[in-house]
């Protein structure tokens, strides 16, 4: 059974900067695109941002402008650079990889932007 690992996330001050990385514990197949999400205490999971297998990235207005989604479908692994960190993007984040006959979810990771 391949999961999904996040890494990187933890406490940062307000205007900080985060590198989340997601690894695949095994190999998965025709990948078609590689998300996060996040979800904040009370709140429903939201999405922040998603690759396209091309390349193409596209983001949720809060997140965009200050946070960098890339992927690499050869290796089963994907990252979020987070910049200009608010309180309000404090929250667990999860990496999804989409691919074909399945999606894979990762088990989450915290981040608190306190100061």
């Amino acid at each position: 059974q391949v999961q999904l690992v996040e890494s990187g996330g933890g406490l940062v001050q307000p205007g900080g900067s985060l590198r989340l990385s997601c690894a695949a514990s095994g190999s998965i197949i025709s990948i078609y695109a590689m998300e996060w999400y996040r979800q904040a205490p009370g709140k429903q999971r939201e999405w922040i941002a998603l690759v396209t297998s091309g390349g193409s990235a596209t983001y949720a207005a809060p997140t965009q402008d200050r946070f960098t989604i890339t992927g690499d479908n050869a290796k089963n692994k994907m990252s979020l650079k987070m910049s200009s960190l608010k309180p309000e993007d404090t929250a667990d984040y999860y990496c999804k990889i989409d691919s074909c006959p399945r999606d894979y979810w990762g088990q989450g990771i915290q981040v608190t932007v306190s100061s």
